[in-house]
């Protein structure tokens, strides 16, 4: 099997990419199907409504926090994925039923989002930890990337199938579509095998565990920096939901057809990502800031597209820069957090990044709202900009690079390390030993170049 699809050679995880595809091209289905809804039945072109459904739907995530991370590290995973998912297809089955009794109104679907969102704050930490149970050592990373492109090929077919079937036949029956597909991960869970799963160090019982996560991180800058830049992009750059329905609907003035086919181009971008992603053998710091910058550059030119089909095309650019981002940024938090704590961290993580959107989203609703779209869209491109800046400056305080040129007047990037000014006599033994410590110095500095 190729280096891209490495981690399917084991079959636990060949299961669980199965039935978790199958379960979010349901997800992306019900989310295009709620943002239209919301939108365009349940209020008159109301940005500040979809901003409000994104912010109960992902605030949970900062306010349970503490325990859900806890819950992640000390209980069987696969049994709390099997629950967490049952209670998001009931409730999926639930908005349908209100839906298709014409029963639904904006503060009835907010109690939906709102409920949703605490059960997905159990069920994020889980799902994401749980990789590290299904494959082991260096292919984890390769899963990352691979479950960031499943995620994402569903989000090429979901929301083109939702656009359809919202003309056709109505919101309400999306939203039994995604209440079944949660049938899916429940029966691939059923069918791993348990004595396949990888063993870990459970969290202990007793005082403290709820904030070891933290302390943890604490004494981590490289998680912190990489935990700065996604709550930035994450809280006022991944709106995506608010950028396509405005410029679908108020700018191109489009309908539910139109605004499903920006998400499937934007999805082809981030399939692209993260496939390329699945290739890298090692995460790298290097690789985020660049695409921090990307992103920043992409939603800058989406905000200028002039026509709706300029800004599809750049919409595929957004996406590829984004899911690059994005799982360069899992991958780095993942593959370098002690197995023990890795519940709680990749909890602060998914906190970090979906946390800040009960603050960024209204915010960039209110600014579509005011200004129009584009520059809501231009929110965005400022945060990937100010991700990119907390990198670089990180990179030269903390990292010691340097911009400089070589022998040959290429500019490139090294590593360089402030030394005591000494200059022993010539001949002498400290004149040896500081040329044998050039010389090992210089081997660093090129292995950790190549490491940057």
């Amino acid at each position: 099997m190729s280096a891209m699809f490495r981690s399917l050679s084991g079959r636990n995880y060949r299961i669980w990419f199965a039935g978790a595809l199958v379960s979010n091209i349901g997800t992306w289905m019900q989310r295009t199907a709620q943002d239209w809804l919301v939108l365009t039945q349940l209020t008159h072109d109301d940005a500040v409504a979809v901003g409000v459904t994104m912010a109960l739907q992902f605030g949970p995530q900062l306010v349970l926090l503490p325990w859900t991370g806890l819950v992640a590290d000390r209980f069987d995973r696969r049994r709390m994925l099997m629950l967490t998912q049952g209670l998001m297809g009931l409730l999926g089955l639930g908005l349908a039923v209100m839906v298709l009794t014409d029963t639904a109104t904006l503060w009835s679907l907010y109690g939906f989002a709102l409920a949703l969102g605490v059960v997905a704050a159990f069920d994020t930490p889980v799902r994401q930890a749980f990789v590290s149970d299904v494959v082991t050592g260096e292919q984890v990373s390769n899963a990352v990337a691979l479950n960031s492109a499943s995620f994402n090929a569903a989000r090429l077919i979901g929301p083109a199938v939702a656009g359809v079937l919202i003309a056709a036949i109505g919101s309400g029956w999306v939203f039994v579509i995604n209440a079944g597909s949660f049938l899916a991960v429940l029966i691939a869970l059923r069918f791993v095998d348990p004595k396949q799963l990888a063993d870990r160090a459970r969290a202990p019982r007793g005082k403290g565990q709820l904030i070891a996560g933290f302390r943890y991180v604490r004494t981590r800058p490289d998680i912190i920096v990489v935990l700065c830049m996604i709550f930035v992009v994450g809280t006022f750059g991944v709106n995506f939901a608010i950028f396509t329905s405005t410029m679908a609907r108020v700018e191109f003035h489009r309908g539910a057809g139109e605004f499903g086919l920006l998400n499937s181009v934007m999805a082809v971008g981030s399939v692209l990502g993260a496939l390329l992603s699945a290739r890298r053998e090692v995460p790298r710091m290097r690789t985020l800031t660049i695409a921090a910058g990307g992103f920043g550059l992409a939603c800058t030119a989406a905000a200028f597209a002039p026509t709706y089909w300029t800004f599809a095309i750049l919409l595929a650019f957004l996406g590829l820069a984004s899911l690059t981002f994005m799982t360069t940024a899992n991958a780095l938090v993942q593959t370098t957090t002690a197995p023990a704590m890795r519940g709680r961290v990749m909890a602060l993580y998914m906190a970090v990044f979906a946390g800040g959107t009960p603050l960024g989203a209204p915010i960039v609703g209110a600014v579509a709202d005011a200004w129009g779209p584009r520059w809501a869209i231009g929110v965005g491109a400022l945060s990937g900009f100010v991700a990119l800046a907390i990198a670089l400056v990180w990179l030269v305080r903390f990292q010691h690079v340097r911009l400089r040129y070589d022998a040959d007047n290429r500019l490139h990037l090294a590593v360089t390390r402030s030394l005591p000014v000494v200059t022993p006599a010539p001949g002498s033994r400290a004149a040896r030993a500081a040329v044998r410590r050039d010389l090992e110095h210089d081997e660093a500095v090129a292995q950790r170049s190549s490491a940057v």
